[in-house]
């Protein structure tokens, strides 16, 4: 059994990892707003871990075979963030060249900034925990 397996610690720094990625596509994003034709982009991470079925009902299903299709949310360790182009943006209130609305990605800019700062902050804490364990 390795150090971390019991701790939160390989899940927290999975989070960093995708909020780091995700601060830079938005970064991406605001810096071309005003350029003719660029397509905005997101990072796809907390839905691998939680996709919508509709109902409220998640399953995970078991693979026995390495043939055997995935059902279901992915495992955390299997869940890697990347980004993807922002599908049928039509928004009127975005820049006028593209469809970056600048307002909005300031707004996700924030919540990304509260999401870091709190898995930081889990982070340091769960390491302190280690250290009062030993």
């Amino acid at each position: 059994m390795k150090l971390f397996d019991l701790s939160p610690i390989p899940a927290l720094g999975r989070a960093l990892s995708a909020y780091a990625l995700r601060h830079k596509t938005i970064s991406a994003n605001i810096a071309n707003a005003g350029t003719a034709g660029y397509t905005p982009k997101r990072v796809n991470f907390e839905e691998q871990l939680a996709p919508d079925s509709g109902d409220g009902l998640v399953l995970r299903g078991t693979t026995t075979d390495p043939n055997h299709l995935p059902i279901g949310p992915v495992p955390l360790d299997a869940a890697h963030p990347y980004v993807e182009n922002v599908k049928g943006s039509d928004d009127p209130l975005a820049s006028g060249v593209n469809a970056v609305d600048i307002d909005q990605e300031m707004g996700e800019l924030a919540k990304n900034q509260i999401r870091y700062k709190f898995a930081s902050r889990l982070t340091g804490q769960a390491f302190l925990a280690l250290e009062k364990r030993s």
